[in-house]
């Protein structure tokens, strides 16, 4: 009941933390990390620990699995060169810059500095977006920061499990054993295996359309592919990784709109949710192990954590700079600019930590060496980052002063063009009233969409459909008050009504904020 009690508490804390998020334009993580060291702090707060292995699956099967149904492959293929540069070079050199500092200053066993190098190297790409969606940014430099979630995160888990493994073997013919089914077949197979997955999924789904039980067999599919990874001594990250990708390319084709925005819902409340979740787990392992600390234990190790904080944070803008320069002499695509200074800064300082630092620390075994000090770094490393950065990314962008991208505009200009043109061609041949009504709207959007330099009309038209809807909305309202219409009836026009509102609202007004 402590536990559901200190649950409830840390939910009201985020509702009201989100809304003073929101309007100070600050990273909502930043704030759920605020509200679950309060709740921590609660005398009646349940000491709780969780199984490491399910706190793998629990947080990071679902945040992989948004994060690769949002990365095409076209995407990784166009913008390579950054994407290896931050998740391959920018998590290895943090790795091993935190891992040596471990050594040298702690004097922690190698494989347990190199596991805590893994743990605070990958940046929370939520917590970036949660604030780059309301910042004007190069829409290259939006991709690159959004993408680099994926595969940082993939790098870092890989280095953790092996790192888990080498710490927990009992001697080295051991560790050479743990390691040996990862080197040879756990990394190709876990793809293979998310792959088969991914399209036994879409093969089936088609079944479950339009019900509560296909939303639960996306989550079934996620864990599944998880859990059977783990059984058969794969990779179960890069299954995950395989399954939402493959997932994500295929599915589109049969899953209705209805399904879709159902489904897009579902999933942003769930990571959402496990985000205040693993906020408050962390956070109460933090209250244990300050307890358990003597007052110059306690010192010493908060100035390692914050010598931590230090290196995470200087190693990014480093590296990031440093590619940011050597980008300008490297082979590009024609019509491709090198990143400039500008978008280097921003790309530096979008470092945030989140819910996979806070994952990582949770899953360590509760025998793993030198784990209280762990664990207290990385809380340290995602508050840190989430407070300083996350607090003066803003501000930071906004001194930049960067020209608004039209690039997105255009191109969406030129697509929607495309798709009314497919349109009026299929309804060539059809003589009927009906025909000629869909064929003069489809014209006079079609017209609209080719003025790309006059974007106010095209709103002024989705502003005059808003204000139809509205009126139909209120006149729907007062027959039910007046019981001139049935609830059935009722629902099916409101569900109308509802479906047309979200066609004719901006884009980025559909999406649920997170305050």
């Amino acid at each position: 009941m402590a536990l559901f009690e200190s649950m409830l508490i840390l939910a009201l804390l985020a509702i009201v933390m989100l809304q003073v998020s929101r309007r100070l334009a600050i990273p909502y993580p930043t704030m759920l990390a605020l509200a679950g060291v309060l709740v921590a702090a609660l005398p009646w707060a349940p000491d709780l620990a969780i199984d490491p292995s399910l706190a793998l699956a629990l947080f990071i099967a679902p945040a992989l699995v948004e994060a690769a149904y949002d990365m095409p492959l076209s995407t990784l293929r166009h913008y390579w060169p950054p994407l290896l540069a931050l998740a391959a070079g920018a998590v290895v050199m943090t790795t091993a810059a935190v891992a040596w500092l471990g050594v040298a200053w702690a004097g922690l066993p190698l494989a347990a500095a190199i596991a805590l190098g893994a743990i605070v190297a990958p940046p929370d790409a939520a917590a970036a977006a949660a604030m780059l969606s309301r910042l004007t940014l190069p829409r290259s430099t939006i991709k690159v920061l959004t993408g680099e979630s994926l595969l940082n995160d993939a790098v870092a888990l890989l280095i953790f499990g092996a790192a888990v493994g080498a710490a927990m073997a009992p001697d080295a013919a051991g560790v050479s054993g743990w390691l040996s089914p990862r080197l040879a077949y756990a990394v190709p197979g876990g793809v293979v295996l998310g792959f088969v997955m991914g399209r036994l999924y879409v093969s089936q789904a088609h079944h479950l359309s339009g019900t509560l039980g296909g939303t639960l067999a996306e989550f079934v599919g996620t864990f599944g592919a998880w859990v059977l990874a783990e059984r058969l001594q794969l990779s179960a990250i890069l299954a995950v990784v395989a399954y939402a990708m493959t997932v994500a390319h295929h599915m589109p084709a049969q899953q209705s709109a209805r399904d879709r925005v159902h489904s897009y819902s579902v999933w942003a409340a769930a990571v959402f949710f496990l985000n205040v979740l693993a906020f408050l787990l962390l956070g109460l392992q933090a209250r244990a192990i300050v307890t358990r600390l003597d007052r110059p234990q306690f010192g010493q190790a908060l100035v390692f954590a914050a010598l931590v904080l230090a290196v995470v944070i200087g190693v990014r803008i480093v590296w990031v700079m440093l590619y940011n320069r050597a980008a300008k002499y490297l082979p590009r695509r024609s019509g491709s600019a090198p990143p400039s200074l500008a978008q280097g800064l921003v790309a530096s300082w979008c470092g945030m930590r989140g819910l996979v630092t806070l994952a990582t620390a949770l899953a360590l075994p509760a025998r793993f060496p030198s784990r209280d000090l762990i664990v207290l770094s990385a809380l340290t490393v995602v508050l840190g980052t989430l407070v300083v950065q996350g607090c003066t990314l803003g501000p930071l962008v906004r001194r930049l002063r960067f020209v608004d991208d039209d690039g997105l505009s255009d191109h969406l200009a030129e697509v929607r063009q495309e798709l009314l043109q497919a349109a009026l061609e299929r309804l060539v041949g059809v003589d009927e009233p009906a025909a000629e009504l869909l064929r003069q709207e489809y014209r006079q959007e079609l017209t609209v969409s080719r003025q790309g330099k006059h974007p106010q009309v095209d709103g002024r038209i989705d502003q005059l459909r808003r204000l139809g809807l509205e009126a139909k909305r209120e006149r729907l309202l007062q027959l039910r008050g007046e019981g001139a219409i049935d609830d059935d009836a009722f629902r099916t026009l409101e569900g109308e009504l509802d479906w047309a509102e979200l066609a004719a609202i901006p884009a980025e007004r559909r999406e649920i904020m997170e305050g």
